[in-house]
This record gives C-alpha cells, sequence and structure tokens, in this order.
C-alpha cells in the first residue's frame, strides 16, 4: 500500500505537469489570436480583412486575415485543436487521478451530503456535463441575438452552480470542478463548434464554393467567450492551494466574483489590443472586487464544536487508521508537532488559516489524512516546514511505519 501510495502521488503529479504544459500552449494561442485579431489593420486594400507586421524572434512577420476565407485553399493549413483538447484529456486525467480516486479526502464531505463514492464520482460527472448542455442550449436560443442578455443569464447560472457545488462537495472540490465545468464549455465549444464550423468552410474552399461567412461569425462568439473565461478557470484550478479562497462560508460568492474579476482584466487587455488604450476604470473595477474577495475570504466556515467531533462517527476509511497499530503514538506526534498550525484556530503567530485548509486535531482528523501525513512527514521531510517544530527522525519513522501497517492489515483482511 506504502509503494502505491508513493507512485499514485508521483502519478498525479506528472499528469498535473502535462496539464500545466499543455495549458500554457492552449492559453497562449488563444491569447495570441484574440490580440492578434483586434490589433489587425484593416485599411489595406485587396481582399483581406486586415494584416499586420511583427517582428519576434530576429525576424519580420507579415499576416493577414480573411473574413470569410481566402479565394483559394492554401497548400499548408495549421489547426489549432490540440492544445485544447489534450489541456482537457489532462484535466480530466487529473480530476480521475486526486478526486475521483482520492473521493474519501478531496470530493466527499458527510457534514454536507453523506455520499458513497461512486454516488460522488456520478454527481462530479454530471455537474460538469450540465454545465456545457445548458450553456450550448443558452448559445443556440433565440437569445443568442442578443449577447449581452447571453453574457447575463450564463453569469446567473455559473452563481447558481457555485452555490450548489458547495452544497454537495468540499469546498476544496467545489471550486475546482466550477472551473472544470468552465473548462468543459470551453473544449466543447473547440470539438462542437469552433472545429465543424472551420471544416465547412475548408470543405466549401476545396468544391470551389463561397463559404457562407454566418459559420466564421459563430465560431468567432464562441472563441469570445472562451478568451473571458480563461482566467476565472486559472483562479479556480490554483484555489486548492489556498484556504482563504475555499475555506469558508462564502467561498462560492468568491467563485462567482472571480468571473466578474476575469472580465474586467480581459476587457482592458482586449480594449488596449484594439485600441492601442485600455479603459482604466477596469483597474478600479479589478482592484474593488479584489478587496471584496479578500474581505469575504475573513469569514470562516468552520462553526462546530470541538467535543462534538471527537465523538463523531467515524468513516470505514477513518476507521482502519484509527485501529491500525501505532496510532496512538502518532496521534500524539502529530498533535503536538503538527497540529498549533493545522487547526481550526491555528496558535502559530502569522498563521490564522490552517495551510491548505489541512486540520490535524482530532483522531478523525488525523486518520483522514493518513496519506498527507505520510507522504508530507513520514517519507518525505516537507513537513512541518524547515522542521521548526523539531520532529525526529524516530518520530517519521513511527508515522511511516503506522500507516505501512495499516495497509497490510487491509491486504491480509482481504
Amino acid at each position: 500500500m506504502y509503494d502505491l501510495a508513493i507512485m499514485w502521488d508521483w502519478l498525479a503529479f506528472a499528469v498535473r505537469w502535462t496539464h500545466v504544459i499543455v495549458a500554457i500552449a492552449w492559453i497562449g494561442s488563444s491569447f495570441y489570436f484574440i490580440a492578434l485579431d483586434l490589433g489587425l489593420n484593416r485599411n489595406v486594400p485587396g481582399p483581406a480583412d486586415g494584416e499586420e507586421w511583427q517582428v519576434h524572434g530576429g525576424g519580420f512577420y507579415h499576416i493577414q486575415k480573411y473574413l470569410v476565407a481566402p479565394g483559394a485553399m492554401p497548400d499548408h493549413l495549421t489547426w489549432f485543436k490540440w492544445e485544447s483538447y489534450t489541456t482537457w484529456l489532462s484535466g480530466a486525467a487529473l480530476l480521475a487521478v486526486v478526486y475521483w480516486a482520492g473521493a474519501e479526502l478531496f470530493l466527499i464531505d458527510p457534514s454536507k451530503l453523506d455520499l458513497a463514492v461512486w454516488q460522488a464520482v456520478l454527481l462530479s460527472a454530471a455537474f460538469i456535463a450540465a454545465g456545457w448542455i445548458g450553456y450550448d442550449l443558452l448559445c443556440k436560443s433565440p437569445l443568442a441575438s442578443r449577447p449581452t442578455l447571453v453574457m447575463l443569464i450564463l453569469f446567473a447560472g455559473i452563481v447558481a452552480a457555485s452555490w450548489l457545488l458547495n452544497q454537495v462537495f468540499t469546498g476544496r472540490a467545489a471550486l475546482l470542478h466550477l472551473g472544470a465545468m468552465t473548462a468543459t464549455i470551453m473544449t466543447a465549444n473547440v470539438f462542437f463548434i469552433i472545429m465543424p464550423n472551420q471544416r465547412i468552410v475548408v470543405d466549401d474552399l476545396k468544391a470551389g464554393r463561397m463559404p457562407d461567412a454566418k459559420y466564421g461569425k459563430i465560431a468567432k462568439l464562441r472563441s469570445t467567450h472562451n478568451n473571458y473565461l480563461t482566467l476565472p478557470v486559472l483562479f479556480l484550478m490554483l484555489s486548492n492551494h489556498y484556504p482563504l479562497a475555499f475555506g469558508t462560508q462564502h467561498a462560492w460568492i468568491i467563485a462567482a466574483l472571480v468571473f466578474l474579476l476575469g472580465v474586467t482584466i480581459r476587457h482592458y487587455f482586449n480594449t488596449l489590443h484594439a485600441t492601442g488604450s485600455g479603459p482604466v476604470w477596469t483597474w478600479g473595477a479589478t482592484a474593488f472586487l479584489f478587496v471584496v474577495i479578500a474581505w469575504l475570504s475573513t469569514a470562516s466556515s468552520w462553526d462546530g464544536d470541538y467535543e462534538a467531533l471527537e465523538e463523531a462517527e467515524l468513516s470505514p476509511y477513518q476507521t482502519r487508521f484509527v485501529e491500525a497499530e501505532g496510532f496512538d503514538e502518532v496521534a500524539g506526534i502529530v498533535q503536538g508537532r503538527c497540529s498549533m498550525c493545522h487547526a481550526r484556530e491555528p496558535n502559530w503567530d502569522g498563521i490564522r488559516w490552517a495551510p491548505k485548509g489541512v486540520h490535524l486535531e482530532t483522531r478523525a482528523d488525523i486518520a483522514h489524512e493518513a496519506r498527507s501525513i505520510y507522504l508530507q512527514a513520514g517519507v518525505s521531510h516537507a513537513m512541518p516546514p524547515g522542521n521548526l517544530t523539531g520532529i525526529t527522525p524516530d518520530e517519521r519513522a513511527a508515522i511511516a511505519a503506522w500507516y505501512r501497517g495499516a495497509g497490510t492489515e487491509v491486504a491480509q483482511a482481504d
């Protein structure tokens, strides 16, 4: 079991690394083409809709854009799609590795909704799929001719989804799933709308027909939506490292406001690329929203009492580690070396919230975080930071032996 824990953690690291790499490629190309399109010089003669001269890497680039299509199909055409697809696929793999395989640790919050693992996984997948279906139906409805109204309805849906996710999953998982739902909308835009429309245009060119301009307009609209959704997705994907974002009772409001932050920031840069000057008011709006988010984060979601936690019924996962040999010794080590920071009310100077929202005060807390304790303080010396509390090699060995022993007992029982 302990070998599996180490290998699984490295697998998660490898998938996360892959996800970040391909996401950089996708976001980079997306931002580049939006900036390119907005900055085109359209006062040029000829069939092109606009052109731009750029300099980079010691060379000059002359770029032209055709509003519908060029007069003939070029011999070489570069498609931008795999950046999006691999970002979504690697993100889905990371979701499965961390949140589905680790549902008892990171996805399920029994105090909100006591779910079986399979129920939590199905709900997770259903939320993500429902986000795309609802968004796509909205964009194809009669309201599609009123883009501002569409965006307002979309934001209302995001607020509702944020609230609902926080009623079902852990705070960390709720924000992550809102990000995954939004990222799915973005990739589905590419896969189901943008790429098929571009293929229609290409097929028309090959057949010698004049392509219909509506396909390009539809694709451009979805691409613009993606542009405004990118920054909120990045925030939500990073939020699991910051309990001030996910560990408060107002986490669902914080998540919703982040989408407004994305709008103000992108509006500034998009206007800057189009006109050479971005609206100054967006800086003030962005700063104001960020201050509101920071203020909301100070309201803790913790309102239970310590004694009730001590007496709470343990889950089967927690019971496995509580009943394992060496638990009492490990509990003493953790409570003496770690709980001053990893508490609901930390008493270490300068720490107001438990790092990453991890609490290590009760038996249930310690059993619930068994794998993290093993990896952070048993196998590695990541915790405590700089070994500030002076955990000894023997204590680390005791933690490792306890975790491995729990795995051995489960294997023998099976």
